[in-house]
């Protein structure tokens, strides 16, 4: 199989940082920048581009694949990065419980107020996710 398409172990699962969100950020505004360019440049021609959709095996509620390998004891229930490229520029986040299910969040603040890194959204996150 093609080592693009087979994870490593290693490169899978990464905790989601503030500077993950960052980067999250900075593909979307150049996500949008492009797209900006495009339509300038192509006002009267009708552009049909390639659109993502998510991986199915990846889906929110479904068990993570014994493909992507055993999940750190430590990063079980803790916000992961997402690793299914459909969700590279949407500002989401995973977890993933003791029984392997996939949950994703939002990262935009809750309530206006409440952020992705807030110790009661963690606790709340920790509290849904716990089977």
């Amino acid at each position: 199989m093609d080592p693009l398409f087979w994870p490593s172990e290693t490169n899978s699962f990464r905790r989601f940082t503030p500077e993950s969100l960052a980067a999250i950020e900075e593909r979307i505004a150049k996500k949008k920048k492009q797209q900006a360019k495009l339509n300038r440049e192509n006002k009267d021609q009708v552009v049909e581009e390639d659109k993502l959709t998510p991986q199915l095996d990846l889906k929110t509620c479904k068990k993570l694949p014994s493909l992507y390998g055993d999940i750190p004891v430590e990063l079980i229930g803790e916000p992961l990065e997402d690793f299914d490229p459909y969700y590279s520029d949407h500002k989401t986040f995973m977890v993933i419980n003791k029984r392997r299910t996939i949950f994703r969040f939002t990262a935009t603040p809750a309530l206006c107020i409440v952020g992705p890194f807030n110790p009661v959204r963690k606790a709340a996150i920790k509290i849904l996710i716990h089977s």
